[in-house]
């Protein structure tokens, strides 16, 4: 699949897929990502070609975020990243739904801190964890924080869904308090979503209440 679209994305070797590559793009919005950059184009061109993503053993999505967007200052991004990391413990069990990765498979790519009480202390936990980058949300980049969780997908809304979940955790986190927060319910989580793919993603997953649909194939 040759690179031809240098200017948002790039394609490189990863030794974690089996006969495989990774597409990286460059830093975009989330509003570029939906309204500019041509994915429905890309995922149909790979498909065309014979390749996989959700059908593979290893595949992932990988979303990095810029900390700079979490906060003016580091003190206020690492408030922020607590709060990032207490939302996906506090809901892990429904992120592992809605990743549709195993919990195997979370373990080895993509392993969560543990829950905390409070953000700070979920925060802490992760920075004094052994999981490497090999994390839910991985910390170890100096610019940016990398969300591991989801399983790789050639599904167009599935892939948007996604981004706009990485966007709608990040800003809840940077938005509300800490003592609204630790009483947050997934319901009131997700009332808060307005993007029609990922309501859709949410009801195909039974993770949205009373709404089920038809869950469509993934590739």
């Amino acid at each position: 699949m040759a690179n031809k679209d240098k200017e948002h994305i790039y394609i490189k070797n990863d030794g974690s897929l089996d006969e495989g590559m990774e597409i990286v793009s460059h830093p975009m919005t989330l509003d570029y990502h939906t309204y500019q950059m041509p994915w429905q184009a890309v995922l149909s061109k790979a498909l065309e070609r014979g390749y996989l993503s959700h059908k593979t053993s290893t595949c992932g999505l990988h979303c990095h975020v810029d900390r700079l967007s979490l906060g003016d200052t580091y003190d206020e991004q690492e408030k922020t990243i607590g709060k990032i990391l207490f939302i996906i413990e506090r809901f892990w069990d429904e992120f592992l739904k809605f990743s549709r990765r195993t919990e195997y498979q979370m373990n080895r790519w993509a392993a969560r801190y543990g829950f905390k009480e409070k953000p700070h202390q979920v925060l802490h936990n992760a920075k004094n964890s052994a999981l490497g980058r090999y994390a839910c949300v991985n910390l170890n980049n100096k610019d940016t924080i990398e969300f591991r969780m989801w399983r790789g997908t050639l599904k167009y809304n599935t892939f948007i869904a996604t981004l706009q979940m990485v966007e709608t955790i990040c800003s809840v986190a940077y938005s509300i308090s800490e003592e609204e927060l630790e009483s947050l319910s997934w319901f009131k989580f997700i009332d808060m979503i307005d993007y029609p793919e990922l309501i859709r993603y949410l009801k195909e997953r039974r993770l949205y209440p009373n709404e089920p649909v038809n869950i469509e194939e993934e590739i």
